[in-house]
């Protein structure tokens, strides 16, 4: 993994952001001064989710967004088939492996791992590590650890307010996480499953097993997710001023 991943979506991100968010307000009350549903009960079970996530099921076509949720799903509780379900649409989507190609395209260029090779058999090689390295991290920080440990894997987008306040926002729910008791608490699922993954690559990246090279590889995972959510969180913006959808 390498810090040209970030370096390449962070000044689209951020642009992106500026150009298009926009305040919206928000709608907590229906006509009469009674709350909603999901304010009333706060602890109910979320049996019923939305046909698809906030700005649809992919961000710009090509990133899974089935973990994003409308904050008005704030409270409710997921199931841990739930959960899988998320993880499992997030990790085995087909635009990954399009990512992935790319991934391993960089990679091949700047000649990540160079016990891979060159050619076709080092870019296959390359293709399959990459896709193995982001299934695995969204199977473990959304579907396994929140099982085991009662968290929630939902982004709940903000959709209003100030740019900064909700990019800032996006970034650090990699720290923050609900807890289906109710409460929020440090995001666990996000740092231990990210973890997991990153041990298990050891098995098939033969180079840069030290201790330093794994707690890079951590960082750049959490760091990728967070990039994501801030995108998550404008993309509705972005589609509904580019391409007039809702």
């Amino acid at each position: 993994m390498s810090l040209l991943r970030l370096r390449m979506f962070l000044p689209a991100m951020l642009a992106a952001a500026g150009l298009f968010a926009q305040e919206q307000p928000a709608s907590s009350v229906l006509p009469g001064g009674s709350q909603t549903d999901a304010e009333s009960t706060p602890a109910a079970a979320a049996s019923v989710q939305p046909a698809e996530p906030p700005g649809g099921n992919r961000v710009f076509g090509v990133l899974p967004n089935y973990r994003t949720a409308d904050a008005s799903q704030e409270g409710t509780v997921l199931t841990a088939s739930q959960k899988l379900n998320i993880a499992s649409k997030d990790s085995f989507d087909y635009p990954l492996v399009m990512t992935a190609g790319a991934l391993a395209g960089l990679a091949q260029l700047t000649n990540q791992s160079p016990s891979f090779g060159q050619g076709l058999k080092g870019y296959g090689h390359r293709l399959i590590t990459n896709y193995a390295d982001q299934a695995m991290g969204n199977m473990f920080t959304e579907g396994v650890f929140p099982v085991l440990l009662h968290e929630d894997p939902r982004y709940f987008r903000r959709g209003t307010g100030p740019v900064a306040s909700r990019a800032f926002y996006a970034l650090t729910r990699v720290m923050v996480t609900h807890k289906d008791s109710g409460g929020s608490r440090f995001n666990y699922s996000e740092w231990l499953g990210n973890a997991s993954a990153v041990g298990i690559s050891n098995a098939y990246y033969p180079d840069g097993r030290t201790l330093a090279d794994n707690g890079t590889k951590l960082l750049m995972q959490v760091g990728t997710d967070a990039v994501s959510q801030v995108l998550k969180e404008f993309w509705p913006d972005i589609r509904r001023k580019m391409f007039h959808k809702d």
